[in-house]
């Protein structure tokens, strides 16, 4: 089997569950030496409440062909994002890979609430946990990772640039949070790129996380039960193909082209070639803006 990450160094910070699972194991399935963290373990969970672990999705990494490997942070204390990496130049004395896709907010927005009206609290906190986090994590990580040239920072996000620049995302808060991690990449981009490093900002299509198959009602192997209650879910893709991004990307010895710019799971597919697991290419944003937006009816006839 190909191992193009073989003895490479990846941190996926947010892999309990969703994308960074996602991207965790494909990076694993690459080869490369995965150290994934979050808030949720076998022992204790986060107010999430929810089953996914780290250390689950440790094994799974293992299983793909990489080493997995747990490590409890919360990504909001500066001391133990700075124990992790620590502990990564210890183990391994080099970084090469980090994706900052700690999020957390699920439950902290409301839905098309207006900034006067949304629980202020909880929309600092949704800030905090999806734009402080990223920012203290680079801080303390990037010094590794410049150590050796041709690394790799993979910011991840609800949305292209094009598209949100354009769209209003939710709420203020959403919206925000959002905007400011494509915009992350964008200035690390510029940090970045003279020092032999490369920055993108990378956002899924429609996910089917395990929240989102909560929520309808359904699992991985019947999710389209839920196309008759949500029609454009059609256009949906897993957490692995999101992966397989950032795993292409890893393994690109020109990756320095797409430096500080927006990408897309649905774009990358066409220009690298992989699939989602189905063998499929769901491209989510073009069908959202031609066809969803649109006011179309729900048909991934050419995206997918």
């Amino acid at each position: 089997m190909s191992a193009p990450l073989k003895g490479k160094v990846a941190l996926v910070a947010g892999a309990t569950r969703g994308a960074g699972r996602g991207m965790a194991v494909e990076l694993g399935a690459a080869g490369a030496i995965v150290y994934v963290t979050g808030r949720s373990t076998r022992t204790r969970r986060s107010e999430y409440d929810r089953p996914e672990t780290i250390e689950d999705t440790a094994d799974l990494v293992t299983e793909a062909g990489g080493q997995g490997v747990a490590v409890p942070t919360d990504h909001l204390d500066p001391a133990q994002v700075r124990a992790l990496v620590d502990r990564i130049a210890d183990e391994q004395g080099r970084l090469d890979v980090l994706v900052n896709d700690i999020w957390g907010g699920e439950k902290l927005f409301e839905w098309e609430s207006p900034l006067w009206e949304h629980d202020l609290d909880n929309g600092l906190r949704l800030l905090r946990l999806a734009v402080e986090t990223h920012a203290i994590t680079s801080h303390h990580a990037l010094p590794l990772m410049l150590r050796n040239p041709g690394g790799l920072v993979v910011e991840v996000t609800d949305g292209t640039a094009d598209y949100n620049s354009g769209n209003y995302r939710v709420n203020f808060f959403y919206d925000l949070a959002k905007s400011s991690v494509l915009r992350m990449a964008f200035a690390l981009g510029h940090e970045l790129g003279p020092r032999g490093a490369t920055a993108v900002a990378l956002t899924p299509g429609w996910l089917r996380s395990e929240m989102m198959l909560d929520i309808y009602g359904v699992r991985e192997d019947n999710w389209r039960d839920a196309l008759e209650r949500v029609p454009h879910f059609a256009i949906s893709e897993t957490p692995r193909y999101v992966g397989r991004a950032v795993a292409a990307l890893a393994a690109d010895p020109d990756v320095a082209r797409w430096n500080g710019r927006s990408l897309s799971s649905g774009g990358l597919a066409r220009e690298y070639g992989f699939t989602d697991l189905d063998g499929s290419r769901p491209d989510a944003w073009r069908y959202l803006v031609e066809v969803q937006d649109a006011g179309k009816p729900a048909d991934t006839t050419g995206y997918r």
